[in-house]
């Protein structure tokens, strides 16, 4: 039975390039199904789509998240590549990340822009910082080795499509998807690809300040999450320091005096230590609330497979 693949490309005011990511879309993969969902373009992105022969959705929620979501919901395939609408990312690398997922079982693969032409390409020099930074930060807290973080030149399989929960509403969805994946051991690859800058006249709609600060608390919110054990012991100790750091001078007076002059630098010490040990047995319970949350997402998967591979036997019967 052939095997759906399905280009996914979320659009806010782009029409000086969609219909040329349209047309590469279609050249790379000839049987593939192309969708454009626009997101309350203004400058007639999704009348040029459809001429152009994608099939044009509407999400009227503003925020690629928010698009995301919707995307994943509403279309079935076998192999979902997500690509941006603004022609920085060459589809003909689009045939070799489909094969990753349909061949050798990948549940995500990432397009990696940062290890061939981006930093020659890209003229914002806070981007490539930013880039950077949040690419060493995820790798470092969640021991993984993801290539690109911010790319949304992507790679799915059914079932992570069916069992990720978004809830990041604007450009965060990026690092959100990272590392729900990592997070939960599915199968990353990389694969390098090309990045060209946008052509003049096409505008970046992400703010590098904004945004920047919407993806670093996402990333210190899902390592709450999925790492509750490593975040709340870090906040102990932390707190640790700072009550011993203050109990220290009250004691030493004490020890040479017996007096203890300084009444509420010892009562703020005490709360800020306790506020430590309640901090680290916050971290085993959440630890404990995670592991059954891994455990309730590994038979999620289970059940998406097995509902997937029935549909598949429908079909091939009919």
């Amino acid at each position: 039975m052939e095997q759906k693949i399905a280009f996914i490309i979320p659009c806010y005011n782009e029409s000086i390039t969609i219909e040329k990511v349209v047309k590469d879309c279609r050249k790379a993969i000839p049987e593939a199904d192309i969708y454009v969902y626009d997101n309350n373009s203004s400058d007639h992105t999704d009348e040029i789509a459809r001429r152009a022969g994608a099939i044009v959705c509407y999400e009227h929620q503003q925020g690629k998240g928010n698009v995301v979501r919707t995307m994943f919901q509403e279309i079935q395939a076998d192999c979902y590549i997500m690509l941006d609408g603004d022609d920085t990312n060459p589809p003909e690398f689009a045939p070799e990340m489909a094969r990753l997922v349909l061949e050798e079982g990948a549940d995500m693969v990432v397009g990696d822009r940062l290890s061939s032409t981006y930093f020659q390409e890209n003229k914002r020099p806070f981007h490539n910082f930013g880039n950077t930074l949040v690419r060493g930060l995820i790798n470092k807290l969640f021991e993984s080795d993801i290539k690109d973080i911010m790319t949304g030149y992507r790679a799915f399989s059914y079932r992570f499509v069916k069992t990720f929960p978004i809830l990041s509403k604007g450009f965060e969805i990026e690092t959100e998807m990272t590392i729900h994946a990592v997070a939960n051991n599915m199968a990353v690859r990389n694969v390098v690809t090309d990045y060209r800058d946008r052509p003049e006249g096409s505008e970046s709609k992400l703010d590098t300040v904004s945004d920047g600060r919407k993806v670093l608390g996402t990333i210190f919110r899902l390592l709450r999450g999925y790492r509750p054990m490593f975040f709340f012991n870090i906040l102990a100790l932390i707190l640790f320091v700072i009550g011993i750091t203050m109990f220290k001078p009250v004691l030493k007076t004490y020890l040479l005096t017996g007096l203890v002059p300084q009444f509420p630098t010892l009562i703020v010490s005490c709360f800020v230590i306790l506020a430590g040990i309640l901090s680290f047995f916050t971290g085993l319970i959440l630890n404990a609330v995670a592991d059954k949350n891994r455990k309730d997402f590994e038979f999620r998967l289970q059940q998406v497979t097995f509902n997937k591979q029935l549909m598949d036997q429908m079909k091939k019967r009919s």
